[in-house]
């Protein structure tokens, strides 16, 4: 019998751990807390129940994509199977994993405006726009801030000051907050 999938949501409380194999196989491993929440029918709302404590482990191209992408505190998406239960805490070996996007916004590599974007066109300029460079591309060079290929100032500024969740979004595209669920 094939073990059963799970799917769960949780914050990840603490870094990222990767490591290879010897066959240089990566394999990360980090914690993730989820706190169910339970009615209270006789106050009329909702209390935070007993956390449940995970020890989640991810291989090759996820536990390449988690270390870049994860950081304490960050709510998550997990599907998986369920290897282990010690010592209270559920160990689990990660297929797949997503941000969760109730209380922040995720930009990912092809979601940041490009800088050519914001380029004016001259006469001299051809109307295909140049390659966007790759954020992986652009650590390994060195690129900061205001150079080509690398994200806008706001941008920049907002990971420099942490504000990382609603904060981050433009004038032109912040929502009300009465707008909706």
């Amino acid at each position: 019998m094939a073990p059963s999938v799970t799917h769960m949501s949780g914050t990840v409380t603490g870094d990222v751990e990767v490591r290879f194999t010897e066959s240089g196989l990566a394999v990360c491993r980090f914690r993730l807390t989820q706190t169910p929440t339970q009615w209270d029918a006789a106050a009329q709302q909702w209390h935070d129940g007993t956390p449940i404590p995970y020890v989640c482990t991810a291989w090759r191209d996820l536990a390449r994509n988690a270390t870049e992408s994860l950081t304490d505190g960050v709510s998550v998406l997990v599907t998986g199977r369920i290897t282990e239960l010690r010592d209270n805490t559920v160990h689990l070996s990660v297929n797949d994993l997503g941000i969760s996007l109730r209380q922040r916004i995720a930009y990912t590599e092809t979601s940041l405006p490009s800088p050519a974007a914001t380029a004016p066109l001259s006469p001299t300029t051809s109307a295909a726009p140049p390659p966007a460079t790759q954020p992986a591309r652009m650590a390994a060079s060195g690129q900061t801030a205001g150079q080509t290929g690398s994200p806008p100032a706001w941008w920049e500024q907002r990971r420099a000051t942490g504000q990382h969740h609603h904060a981050a979004r433009t004038p032109a595209d912040a929502v009300s907050p009465n707008a909706g669920p």
